[in-house]
């Protein structure tokens, strides 16, 4: 198995070490000290579970990889539309796109089925910009469970969790998802393979629709959210409202409200990605999470008044910290 895995930061680098640790021919395409480090001294994976190191290809131009069977797309979502140079190199007609992004997808609805079958969420794919250069048929869902931090150039730091959902837009399990399951779980990881990956995205997203937009406004960890009264019934209505998005549209979380709290106070002083990309200057990564889903509010005719109003505020940062 010939694996690219594009963006390898903190997550793809994990998944890229992994895979390569399990004998796929893996290849790293990154940047910058980053980029120098894996070359010089592989990924230095530390995590609880042992550390290692993998000494897999890096390179910053995929011209020199050529087409693989699996892109691994470990790029934030807002980079999708402007990737096609760099992932063009990378395909061939059955290459499949493992795309491990927070929020909702841009293949959403691609063989969804029902009254939405087909439709584009403006949000997250406008005027066709992301399907144009990451046909949907490409598509395998990925959500993470992991999480990880660069630590240095080339040094990985796991903190927990090694879990990575796939599964296909049309709800098969085909033999490209159990092929990729195969290779990260012979790799250390847990790949299970989810006909209902749907499911999975708006459990993952009841917490960062949330949490990740009112760290950035009040620069506050998750134990700090959780403990604020005033800070944690806003999440909670936030919570709710999402869960009724995602009712309508025929999913179900599986996790009470209160459940979901409890796990992310027991985080403790963590700092959310969004909090984390403020700070560093970084674009914010909140239309996946937030407008993707106040848009599909509309088209369902669920009221969101309080998603509504922290996207509008959000928004305002996102485009003052991108002045």
């Amino acid at each position: 198995m010939k694996v690219a895995v594009l963006g390898a930061g903190a997550i793809g680098a994990y998944v890229g070490a992994a895979l390569h640790r399990a004998g796929a021919d893996v290849h790293l395409v990154a940047r910058g000290p980053h980029l120098a480090a894996m070359r010089r001294d592989g990924v230095r994976v530390l995590s609880p579970r042992g550390d290692f190191t993998a000494r897999a290809h890096a390179t910053d131009d995929p011209g020199e990889i050529g087409p693989v069977d699996f892109v691994f797309l470990g790029l934030k979502a807002h980079s999708y539309a402007a990737c096609g140079p760099l992932i063009e190199p990378l395909l061939h007609g059955s290459t499949t796109v493992v795309a491990a992004q927070n929020g909702i997808p841009w293949w959403y609805f691609h063989r969804h089925d029902g009254p939405y079958d087909g439709r584009r969420v403006e949000s997250v794919d406008p005027d066709g910009a992301v399907s144009a250069v990451l046909a949907p048929e490409r598509a395998v869902g990925c959500v993470v469970y992991a999480a990880t931090e660069l630590e240095g150039p080339g040094v990985v730091r796991h903190l927990e969790g090694t879990r990575f959902s796939v599964g296909e837009p049309d709800r098969s399990v085909s033999t490209r998802c159990l092929a990729f399951s195969e290779a990260m779980r012979a790799g250390g990881l847990k790949c299970p393979v989810e006909p209902a990956l749907r499911n999975d995205i708006w459990l993952k997203l009841l917490g960062n629709i949330s949490f990740n937009p009112i760290s950035a406004l009040a620069r506050a960890t998750m134990r700090q959210m959780c403990l604020h009264g005033g800070t944690r019934q806003v999440i909670e209505t936030m919570m709710r409202e999402t869960l009724a998005v995602a009712e309508t549209l025929g999913c179900e979380v599986g996790v009470s409200i209160e459940r979901r709290l409890a796990g992310a106070e027991k985080v403790g002083d963590h700092r959310t990605s969004t909090l984390q990309d403020l700070e560093r200057g970084k674009p914010l990564e909140l239309d996946v999470l937030l407008a993707a889903v106040v848009e599909l509010a509309e088209i369902t005719g669920v009221e969101v008044p309080t998603l509504r109003t922290v996207h509008a505020i959000s928004d305002l940062l996102a485009l003052r910290s991108a002045a």
